[in-house]
C-alpha cells in the first residue's frame, strides 16, 4: 500500500506508459517469453524455478548495440523492477554468439512467464554477473565444459574443479563440450558438498554425443565403499545402475539413440524410485534407493571394473542434491537444444528502444523509485498521512474552483439581468414571489436556474424579501414607502445574508490550511527519524562510509520531499482561491450598496 501512494504521488508523470522502463540508462530492451502452453512447446507437468538458458545471435540481438564483453546485460522480472540472477558462458561479439543463464522464478506448466533483457548502456558499465546466484540451494555442481583447457570447472560457485583435464572441443551443442575416448576418466575428488546421505535424492542431467558405440560404457560413476551409482549408454541405449552392498539394480533397456547427434540424459532419484530421462521423456523407472554417495566423481570412464568408457562428448552437466520435478527435466531438455521447440519455448521479442528513457526528467524521476526502497516503515506512515493530505487538499482544490466558476458564471448573467430591471425597480411586484424569483417576469426556464446559483440572486432574494414582508404588513393599499429605520433594517438583512454567502466560499479551506501548515512538519518528522534510525544502525555495525550513510540519509529526506509536496500546491492553490474569493465577496459589496440605493430611489420615504 505505501509503495502505491509513493507511486501516485511522484509518478504520475510516467503512469501513461504501458510498462515502465526499468533503467533509462539502458537504451534498449527486449521481452523474452518461457511459452509451455500448447502454441509454444507444451508442457504439463510441474517445473518450479529454472535456470535457463537465453542464446543470443544475430537474428535476435544487436550486438553492435551491446557492450564488447556483455558487460551491460541485465534481466529483469515482468515486474519492471526485479533483477534476475545470471551469468555469460560465452559472449563472442565477432561471431556475433551468446550464451547466457538466466535464473527465472516460479515457471509454470500451461502458461507464459516473461521476463525482460536490458542492454545498451556502453559508457562504465561493469559485468554484474551472479553465477552461484543463477542456480539454487539444491545445485551441487554444474559444468559448462567452456574454459578452453579442457580442466572442467563448477560454475554453480561451490569452487569443485577436475583433477585432470580432458579434451576440449569448440564449437559444441552450448559454447564448448568435452571430448571422452574411453580411455581416461575426468576426475572430481571428493567434497563436502559433493555428498548424498542414504535415501537422499538426485537428480543428474547432461548432453551426450556417442561417437561410437559400445555395450556398458560409462558415462558417470560415483562409488563409495561397495556401493555406486552408474549412468552410462549400453550401444545407444542409456541406462542407470544403483549398487548397494553388492546387490546391482538396473533400469530396463530404453530407445536407442544414434552417433554423432546431440541427446539430453536425465536420472532422478527420490522416494526409492529412480527414473531414466532421455529427451525429457520418461524411459525407465527402477524401484531402488540411493546410497550414501560422497567418493570422487568420474566422467568417462569408471575407476573399478573393467568396463568400457565412454566415447563421445559431453555438454552442460548438471549435479542435484534435490529430485527435480518432471516438468523441470522437459524444460532443460527443449530449452537448451537446437532443435524447433528451443525456439518455440523461448520466444525472443522485437527491440524496444527507450524514446523518452534518456530524458533528465525521466531519470530524475527514477532516482525517487531507488531512494525509496532505503525508506523505514516510519517513513512510509508519514509518506502515506502526506498522501491522504495531498488527496485531501486537491479534492477540496478541485471542488471549490468548480464551485466559484459556477458561481461566477450565474453572477455574470443575473448582473446583466440586474441591469434592467434596476433602472425602474418599481416595475418589481415586490409583494408577489413569482414575480421577485423571476426578476418581474423577465427570466425563465434555464437562465432561471443558472441565476439561482449566484450569490448575488441569493441577497437580491433576500432583499426583495424583506421588503414584501413591509408591504404585506401595511394595510391593502396603504403601503406608502420605506422609511429610514427599514432600509438599514433591510441593509442589515442584506449584511448578515452576504455573511452566510462568505461562510460556503470559505469552506473547506481550513483543509489547505492544515496541508499548508502540517504538510513540512510531518516530513520533518519522518526525516528526523529516519536520520536517528540510519545512524542507530550505523552505531551498531560499526561501518562508517559514504555507502552505508547516504541510501539511509536519502531515504529520511524523501519524506521531507513529501511534507513539501504537500505544503507547496496547497499554498499556490489557497492563495488563487483567496483571491477569487475576495473578488466574489467585493461583488456582493457592490451589489448591497446598489441594491440598497436603488430601493431608496424606487421608494419614497414613509412618514415616521
Amino acid at each position: 500500500m505505501p509503495r502505491l501512494i509513493i507511486a501516485l504521488v511522484f509518478f504520475t508523470l510516467s503512469a501513461a506508459q504501458a510498462e515502465s522502463w526499468w533503467n533509462p540508462k539502458w537504451s534498449l530492451r527486449k521481452k523474452l517469453t518461457i511459452d509451455t502452453t500448447e502454441s509454444g512447446s507444451k508442457i504439463t507437468d510441474a517445473i518450479g524455478t529454472a535456470t535457463v538458458l537465453v542464446r543470443l545471435h544475430d537474428g535476435n540481438f544487436q550486438f553492435m548495440s551491446a557492450s564488447e564483453d556483455g558487460a551491460d546485460l541485465r534481466f529483469i522480472a515482468a515486474d519492471g523492477r526485479t533483477e534476475l540472477s545470471h551469468h555469460i558462458e560465452k559472449f563472442d561479439s565477432l561471431l556475433n554468439e551468446a550464451f547466457v543463464w538466466v535464473k527465472v522464478p516460479d515457471v509454470k506448466p500451461g502458461a507464459q512467464t516473461s521476463f525482460w533483457l536490458y542492454y545498451g548502456h556502453l559508457e562504465g558499465t561493469t559485468k554484474k554477473e551472479d553465477a552461484r546466484g543463477t542456480y539454487d540451494d539444491g545445485t551441487a555442481l554444474v559444468l559448462h565444459f567452456s574454459e578452453g583447457d579442457g580442466l572442467p570447472a563448477d560454475s554453480s560457485g561451490h569452487g569443485v574443479r577436475a583433477d585432470k583435464a580432458g579434451i576440449p572441443v569448440g564449437g559444441a551443442l552450448i559454447a564448448g563440450a568435452l571430448r571422452f575416448t574411453g580411455q581416461s576418466p575426468v576426475s572430481f575428488p571428493s567434497s563436502p558438498g559433493l555428498e548424498i546421505p542414504a535415501g537422499g535424492s538426485l537428480a543428474f542431467s547432461t548432453w551426450f554425443q556417442p561417437l561410437a558405440l559400445q555395450p556398458d560404457a560409462v558415462i558417470l560413476a560415483w562409488r563409495n565403499e561397495g556401493s555406486a551409482l552408474l549412468i552410462g549408454e549400453n550401444n545407444g541405449a542409456p541406462y542407470v545402475e544403483v549398487v548397494e552392498a553388492g546387490k546391482v539394480r538396473r533400469s530396463t533397456a530404453s530407445e536407442a539413440v544414434a552417433v554423432n547427434a546431440w541427446h539430453h540424459l536425465a536420472v532422478v532419484a527420490d522416494a526409492g524410485k529412480v527414473t531414466l530421462y532421455l529427451d525429457g521423456k520418461n524411459q525407465a523407472t527402477l524401484d531402488a534407493t540411493l546410497p550414501a554417495l560422497k567418493g570422487a566423481i568420474f566422467l568417462g570412464k569408471d575407476s573399478a571394473g573393467d568396463r568400457p568408457g565412454f566415447s563421445g562428448e559431453l555438454d552442460e552437466l548438471r549435479l542435484d542434491k534435490v529430485a527435480r520435478p518432471a516438468g523441470w527435466i522437459h524444460l532443460a531438455a527443449i530449452n537448451q537444444g537446437t532443435g524447433g521447440g528451443a525456439q518455440k519455448l523461448l520466444v525472443a521479442g522485437e527491440d524496444e528502444a527507450d524514446e523518452a528513457g534518456h530524458s533528465e526528467l525521466a531519470e530524475h524521476l527514477s532516482l525517487f523509485v531507488s531512494i525509496s526502497k532505503s525508506l523505514t516503515f516510519d517513513g512510509w506512515v508519514v509518506i502515506a498521512l502526506c498522501a491522504i493530505l495531498a488527496l485531501v487538499a486537491w479534492f477540496v482544490t478541485i471542488s471549490k474552483l468548480l464551485y466559484l466558476n459556477r458561481i461566477s458564471r450565474a453572477s455574470q448573467v443575473f448582473l446583466g439581468l440586474w441591469a434592467k430591471v434596476s433602472t425602474d425597480i418599481t416595475a418589481l411586484d415586490h409583494a408577489d414571489e413569482k414575480s421577485i424569483r423571476s426578476l418581474g417576469g423577465t427570466v425563465s426556464g434555464a437562465r432561471a436556474g443558472v441565476i439561482r446559483q449566484s450569490p448575488l440572486f441569493h441577497i437580491y432574494h433576500l432583499g426583495s424579501q424583506e421588503i414584501q414582508k413591509r408591504i404585506d404588513a401595511s394595510a391593502p393599499g396603504a403601503f406608502r414607502g420605506l422609511s429610514g429605520r427599514s432600509i438599514q433594517a433591510i441593509r442589515a438583512a442584506l449584511d448578515a445574508g452576504q455573511e452566510l454567502e462568505v461562510e460556503k466560499l470559505h469552506s473547506k479551506l481550513v483543509f489547505l490550511t492544515i496541508g499548508i501548515a502540517g504538510g513540512p512538519y510531518l516530513g520533518l518528522l519522518g526525516t528526523v527519524i529516519g536520520v536517528m534510525i540510519t545512524f542507530a544502525v550505523i552505531a551498531q555495525s560499526g561501518e562508517v562510509d559514504i555507502n552505508s550513510i547516504a541510501p539511509g540519509i536519502a531515504g529520511a529526506l524523501l519524506a521531507t520531499v513529501a511534507g513539501l509536496a504537500v505544503a507547496i500546491p496547497s499554498l499556490f492553490a489557497y492563495s488563487y482561491l483567496s483571491t477569487r474569493i475576495r473578488q466574489a465577496v467585493r461583488s456582493m459589496h457592490i451589489f448591497i450598496d446598489e441594491f440598497i440605493t436603488r430601493i431608496a430611489e424606487a421608494y419614497p420615504t414613509a412618514n415616521e
